[in-house]
């Protein structure tokens, strides 16, 4: 009788040596493996959406298209003088300066130094500065916290593009600005020579500038082409977009061709 009472007993612990490691295996399992940390997800972003500080943008230009550089910003001597799409430039209004980017189209601007961002609207062009990428206008600087330092790292997205963007964009060289119009003439007239078309445009400001541009090119990237040949000459050449609505120069003065004089701004316009 004792015999069976152990023998019941030993067979009882033995069916449950089972059960209990079933139960005890998921946890001391876990014991014995490392937690998985998920990595931190990267934004998808695709070469024709973004750009680093010294590419351009494509065009037409879309919704969420980014763009790092510097900004500067600019105000009183340009106060009040027509922008290059031709409004009248108001330093309180939330406006900027782009070199290509279409007039009317909106930009978020994020100053990288303190996150904090304010939404512009392009009709101007420039800054004609290497490494910059947008010139703000006084409010705008205002609001990031720019005024103070006046150059600094920014982010730029575009919010909002126009619609009525004509299909037939054309792109050019800019290689000089002068404040002699004469003297801008001449240039154009030997770069029409040698690169087939060239013509002046007026920048407006205390010192009226006449910009010599160089070509006609219907892609951004021909006028990268255009501008790899000219920069074994002119160091600091800039890509711009041909705009309907730029002021056309003074009627050039009858009789033999004027002779260049000296001109205190020979160099590309420094805004």
């Amino acid at each position: 009788m004792i015999e069976a009472t152990m023998t019941l007993r030993r067979s009882s612990i033995v069916a449950l040596v089972p059960i209990t490691c079933l139960i005890l295996l998921p946890a001391c399992g876990k014991k014995h493996q490392r937690a998985a940390i998920p990595k931190t997800p990267r934004a998808a972003s695709a070469p024709a959406q973004s750009a680093s500080r010294h590419s351009i943008p494509p065009a037409p230009l879309p919704v969420g298209y980014t763009e790092q550089g510097l900004a500067s910003w600019y105000g009183v001597p340009y106060h009040g003088r027509p922008a290059a799409d031709g409004e009248i430039y108001d330093m309180e209004k939330l406006v900027a300066a782009h070199r290509v980017m279409p007039f009317n189209t909106w930009l978020r601007v994020t100053n990288l130094a303190n996150n904090r961002s304010v939404d512009v609207r392009v009709i101007d062009r420039g800054p004609f500065i290497e490494g910059r990428i947008i010139d703000l206008s006084k409010a705008a600087a205002r609001q990031i916290e720019l005024l103070g330092p006046g150059v600094g790292p920014v982010k730029l997205e575009v919010i909002a593009a126009p619609a009525d963007v004509a299909a037939n964009d054309f792109y050019a060289v800019q290689v000089a600005a002068f404040s002699v119009y004469e003297n801008a003439e001449h240039s154009r007239d030997q770069y029409a020579q040698r690169f087939g078309t060239a013509q002046v445009v007026l920048k407006q400001g205390p010192t009226p500038l006449w910009r010599v541009l160089v070509g006609r090119e219907s892609s951004v990237a021909g006028a990268q082409q255009l501008a790899e040949r000219i920069r074994g000459e002119v160091k600091d050449v800039y890509i711009v977009r041909l705009d309907q609505t730029l002021p056309n120069p003074p009627a050039a003065p009858m009789g033999p061709a004027a002779t260049p004089t000296a001109d205190p701004h020979p160099q590309p316009a420094n805004r």
